[in-house]
């Protein structure tokens, strides 16, 4: 029996450390990893190498349920075809082990909290997007150009002094990124 251990980082910035560490503790001969790549994702190139070197008698085991999966559907596939070639599946956290019929329960039970919980965050997310939005604050990446930057390349390129490549080229923005600027401006 080996035991392999799966780790994931949804972004770049994150750290796997506490994970790996407590992968290692649980006796983890080999961990796969992937930093980066949101849970809902379904190809994780770090999954499918944990989940091609699980064989019978092989337990696959995450520091926590969300780790593995984002869904309830996803995760009861994953967790489907792992109990399907035989092997077993463990999540340091929440003291899930698929080993038992009393551990594929509760496994089922998180596995629903936790996308509750993430629906619940998502839906908070989103109502204070739309209260900030409200009160007039702009939501999402910040503005490559200020108000005064698109009217100045509006004179310069309406009297002819400028082209909309050259002044993309001064403000250092894509072509296009200018030409929705200035469609965006209000007909004088």
């Amino acid at each position: 029996m080996q035991i392999i251990g799966y780790a994931r980082v949804s972004t770049i910035e994150q750290n796997l450390d506490l994970q790996l560490n407590a992968l290692d503790v649980a006796g983890c001969e080999t961990i796969y990893k992937d930093a980066g790549v949101s849970g809902a994702a379904r190809d994780r190139e770090g999954l499918a190498q944990a989940l091609a070197g699980l064989g019978p008698g092989d337990q696959l085991v995450t520091w926590r349920l969300d780790r593995l999966g984002r869904s309830i559907q996803h995760l009861i596939e994953v967790v489907s075809h792992i109990n399907e070639i035989g092997a077993e599946f463990r999540s340091l956290n929440e003291a899930i082990d698929t080993s038992s019929a009393g551990g594929r329960l509760v496994f089922h039970i998180f596995a629903s909290m936790a996308e509750f919980e993430r629906a619940l965050i998502s839906e908070r997310t989103k109502a204070g997007q739309a209260a900030a939005k409200k009160r007039g604050k702009h939501i999402g990446r910040r503005r490559k150009l200020s108000g005064s930057q698109i009217e100045h390349a509006k004179l310069m390129i309406g009297t002819g002094q400028q082209s909309v490549a050259s002044m993309a080229e001064l403000l250092k923005v894509d072509r296009s990124t200018l030409w929705r600027a200035l469609r965006k401006l209000p007909s004088a």
